[in-house]
């Protein structure tokens, strides 16, 4: 079988990813799209996102999805890491650490200074393996969201 590669989401890959993002939902316990709509939303992508996935032969095993920021430190522009998952059955074979190397390596060949990201307090497994990649948590920073009625209250005021 061939190699695992990395690489940047072309439309060829875009119903192998459907697949891993439905079991991305599953992971997660949360509703999932139907994968035509999982399918218009890939195909609609905003400027500025990137998605990079492992694969191996046609099968997406992993991605990452970013998108750029600015203004940063330094009024420099960045990344803001949105989604990394690894297939459950590709776990521990170190595809998340590679999808990050790749992820660094992409965010400084376009100038970026910097790749942000929030975490789930609650998943030792996951804070280690960020912590493993050299990188800070933030303690200092609050992270907020405006959704539903808030923000259609919002919008209209």
């Amino acid at each position: 079988m061939s190699e695992i590669a990395i690489r940047l989401l072309q439309p060829e890959d875009h119903k192998p990813l459907v697949a891993l993002m439905v079991e991305m939902q599953g992971h997660y316990s949360v509703p999932c799209p139907a994968s035509a709509e999982i399918l218009a939303g890939l195909a609609a992508l905003p400027a500025g996102v990137d998605i990079l996935i492992a694969v191996k032969g046609e099968t997406v095993l992993g991605f990452a999805s970013a998108c750029n920021l600015y203004p940063g430190p330094g009024l420099k522009t960045g990344y803001f890491l949105k989604e990394i998952y690894v297939a459950d059955a590709a776990r521990g074979a170190g595809l998340g650490r590679k999808l990050m190397t790749a992820l660094a390596e992409l965010a400084l060949e376009r100038g970026h200074r910097r790749i942000d990201w929030t975490a789930d307090a609650d998943d030792a497994a996951l804070l280690r393996f960020y912590d493993g990649l050299g990188a800070a948590a933030y303690p200092k920073k609050v992270f907020y969201r405006l959704t539903g009625d808030a923000l259609a209250d919002l919008a209209k005021a």
